[in-house]
C-alpha cells in the first residue's frame, strides 16, 4: 500500500451512479502529476492536472468483444482495406494492398538504431490474422485485439456508447492513486521476484526468455490489477487514446492549463523527421509485450509514443471510457 503522501488527490463527494457499466472500473475526479522529469525526453515536465470522473473499460477490447462490433456494423479496419493511392504519390501498387505491421524475431543481435531490423509490413496480416495470412485468432478471444487503427478504435468506442480517453484521463487511472510512482503497481519493476506485466524479458528483439510466460499478448487480466482494478495498464499492448502527440514541453508551453490538459494539435502531431509524408499521430500509452530495458522501457504510466493514424501493428490495442457527462444520457 502506498504511503498517504504518495497518493493522487482525488475530489471529494465525486457522487457518479453506483450503477456501473459491465464491465468498467469507477476512475474518481482528482488531480495528479502527470509525466516524467526522470525518463524519456518527450514525457517531461511533470506538471499538475485535474481530471473529472469517469468510467474506464476493466480491460483493453478483446477480440470477441471486436468481433461483436464487426458483426453488427461490417466494420472493415484500416489493414484489411487497400491504401489509397493519392496519400502515398509513387507507391508501387504491391505496396498499397492491404497488410500491416508485424514483429519478426531476428536470430541475432541487431542495429537497434534501425527498427525495419524487426518491423515487416506484411500483406494480409490483421485483427483476424495477427502473425500474418496463415495465423488466426483462434483460440484468442480473450486476447487484447491488435491491427486497429485509431479511425477503427474510434468506431468500436461510438458503436459501444463510449470514447477513447484523453491522454491525461489514462494516465490518472494507470496510476491507480499513486502519486508520482514509477510503475503503476509501485516503485520496484518485479516486486519479490514477481512479474506484474507481460515484457519482454531478455535483451531485444533477438532474445526473449519469457519469464512471464508469455511470447505475444497474454489474454486480458493474467496479471495483477492496480489500484483502481484495472488490468494491463502497463504492458500487453499500447493503447490508443484521443490526443494529438506532441512533445509536453511543447504542449504545457503553449497551451496547458491545470484544467486544460489537452494534447497538441493534428497539424504540429505530424512527425517532423519525414516532412514529405505529414501523417498526423495520435499518443499510446502504457507499452507492450515487445517493451524491454535495453530498448524501450515504456511500461510506465508517464510513458508515451506517437501512433500514425494509418499505421497498425501487432502490438498496439485500446480501451474506452464513459464520462459522467455521458453516462447520465
Amino acid at each position: 500500500m502506498a504511503h498517504p503522501a504518495c497518493e493522487a488527490t482525488h475530489d471529494a463527494g465525486d457522487t457518479a451512479s453506483s450503477n456501473a457499466p459491465a464491465g468498467m472500473v469507477r476512475i474518481p475526479a482528482g488531480t495528479f502529476l502527470m509525466g516524467s522529469n526522470h525518463h524519456y525526453p518527450e514525457e517531461a515536465p511533470a506538471h499538475k492536472v485535474r481530471v473529472g470522473g469517469f468510467w474506464m473499460d476493466r480491460h483493453t477490447v478483446t477480440n470477441a468483444e471486436f468481433r461483436r462490433f464487426v458483426d453488427a456494423t461490417g466494420h472493415a479496419t484500416t489493414a484489411e482495406r487497400p491504401a489509397n493511392p493519392e496519400d502515398y504519390p509513387g507507391a508501387l501498387p504491391d505496396m498499397l494492398a492491404p497488410s500491416s505491421v508485424v514483429f519478426v524475431k531476428p536470430a541475432a543481435r541487431v542495429d537497434l538504431r534501425n527498427h525495419y531490423n524487426w518491423w515487416t509490413y506484411v500483406r494480409g496480416a490483421d485483427w483476424r490474422h495477427p502473425r500474418g495470412p496463415a495465423s488466426s485468432i483462434d483460440g484468442l478471444d480473450d486476447h487484447p485485439v491488435v491491427h486497429v487503427t485509431f479511425e477503427d478504435a474510434e468506431a468500436y468506442a461510438r458503436w459501444a456508447g463510449k470514447s477513447l480517453p484523453t491522454e491525461a484521463e489514462w494516465e490518472f487511472a494507470a496510476r491507480g492513486g499513486l502519486e508520482d510512482a514509477e510503475f503503476v503497481w509501485g516503485a520496484e519493476f518485479t516486486p519479490g521476484g514477481q512479474h506484474m506485466a507481460n515484457t519482454w524479458q531478455g535483451e531485444f528483439p533477438w532474445d526473449n526468455q519469457l519469464t512471464d510466460g508469455f511470447e505475444w499478448t497474454a489474454p486480458v487480466g493474467s496479471f495483477a490489477p492496480n489500484g483502481y482494478g484495472l488490468y494491463d495498464m502497463a504492458g500487453n499492448v499500447w493503447e490508443l487514446t484521443g490526443d494529438w502527440y506532441q512533445d509536453h514541453g511543447k504542449i504545457v508551453k503553449a497551451c496547458c492549463t491545470l484544467d486544460n490538459p489537452r494534447g497538441g494539435s493534428r497539424e504540429a502531431s505530424a512527425d517532423p523527421r519525414t516532412p514529405q509524408l505529414p501523417t498526423a499521430r495520435k499518443v499510446m500509452k502504457g507499452g507492450s509485450f515487445l517493451c524491454a530495458p535495453n530498448y524501450c522501457r515504456r511500461y510506465r504510466p508517464a510513458a508515451r509514443m506517437a501512433q500514425p493514424l494509418d499505421t497498425s501493428t501487432c502490438h498496439v490495442g485500446f480501451r474506452c471510457v464513459l464520462r459522467d457527462e455521458a453516462a447520465t444520457n
